[in-house]
C-alpha cells in the first residue's frame, strides 16, 4: 500500500514538528518546509499526495502559494488543507478562493487533521476494478483479472486492464485525457496527458476485433461504446 507523502508548509518549528511526528505515528510520510521556496524545491522533486499550507508565512503567504500552485498544471489537482489562526468566515472564503480543498483553524486536533487528510486522500484516489461488467460480447471480471470477448480470453496489462475498466464502467461516456489520468492512474502521478493516446493504442490491440468499440471523440477524448 502507497504511503501518503505529506507536505508540510508552516514556519513555527514546533507546529511543523508536531505535525511530523503524529503523521509518521499514523503511517504517512512527512516533509517539512518552512517557506514557500522550500516547499517548491521538495514538489519539484517530488509531488506530494496532500499539501498541508499555513496561511502566514516568510516571503510569499499561504494564499498566494495555494494560487500558483492552483495555476501549475503539475499541480492543480493536490489537494490543499490550509492552516491558519484566521477563523473568520471571509478568510475561509478567501481561503478555499484560492484554491485550497479544506480549512483547519488553529489549534486544532490531531485526531481533526488525520481524518481530514484521509478524506482528500479518498476522493483522490485511483479506481479500482471489482465487479464484473459487460458490454455486448467484452466481459472484464475485476476479481479475477480476466478480460474476454466472444467468450475468448483477452491479455491486458495492468495500466490497460485499469483504463478499460473505468470505460466499461462509464460507457458511452466522453473522457478527457486528464480526466483518464486522474481516475485510472491517480492524480498525484504527474504523467503526461499525450500517454493516455499510447495506451489507448495498446488497448485497442489488445481488444482484437473488439478495438473498435474503443472510440476517439476528436478534440474532447475517448469513450467505450456497444458494438454498432
Amino acid at each position: 500500500m502507497k504511503i501518503a507523502r505529506v507536505l508540510v508548509v508552516e514556519d513555527e518549528s514546533a507546529i511543523a514538528e508536531l505535525i511530523s511526528v503524529n503523521l509518521r505515528h499514523h503511517g504517512m510520510l512527512a516533509v517539512l518546509a518552512a517557506d514557500g521556496n522550500a516547499a517548491q524545491v521538495h514538489i519539484d522533486e517530488v509531488l506530494p499526495d496532500v499539501i498541508l499550507l499555513d496561511w502566514m508565512l516568510p516571503g510569499q503567504s499561504g494564499l498566494e502559494l495555494a494560487r500558483r500552485w492552483r495555476a501549475d498544471p503539475r499541480t492543480k489537482t493536490i489537494p490543499i488543507l490550509m492552516l491558519t489562526a484566521r477563523g473568520d468566515e471571509p478568510d475561509k472564503i478567501a481561503g478555499l478562493d484560492a484554491g485550497a480543498d479544506d480549512y483547519i483553524t488553529k489549534p486544532f486536533s490531531t485526531q481533526e487533521l488525520l481524518a481530514r487528510i484521509r478524506a482528500v486522500l479518498r476522493r483522490r484516489a485511483p479506481e479500482q476494478a471489482s465487479d464484473v461488467v459487460r458490454i455486448g460480447a467484452l466481459q472484464l471480471d475485476g476479481s479475477t483479472h480476466r478480460v474476454s470477448f466472444n467468450d475468448h480470453g483477452i491479455k491486458l496489462g495492468p495500466t490497460e486492464f485499469k483504463l478499460l475498466n473505468y470505460l466499461m464502467h462509464h460507457a458511452e461516456r466522453v473522457h478527457s485525457r486528464s480526466q483518464l489520468l486522474d481516475r485510472v492512474w491517480g492524480d498525484h502521478v504527474f504523467i503526461e496527458e499525450r500517454t493516455v493516446d499510447v495506451h489507448v493504442k495498446r488497448l485497442r490491440e489488445a481488444l482484437g476485433e473488439a478495438g473498435s468499440m474503443v472510440e476517439t471523440v476528436r478534440g474532447v477524448g475517448y469513450r467505450i461504446t456497444h458494438q454498432p
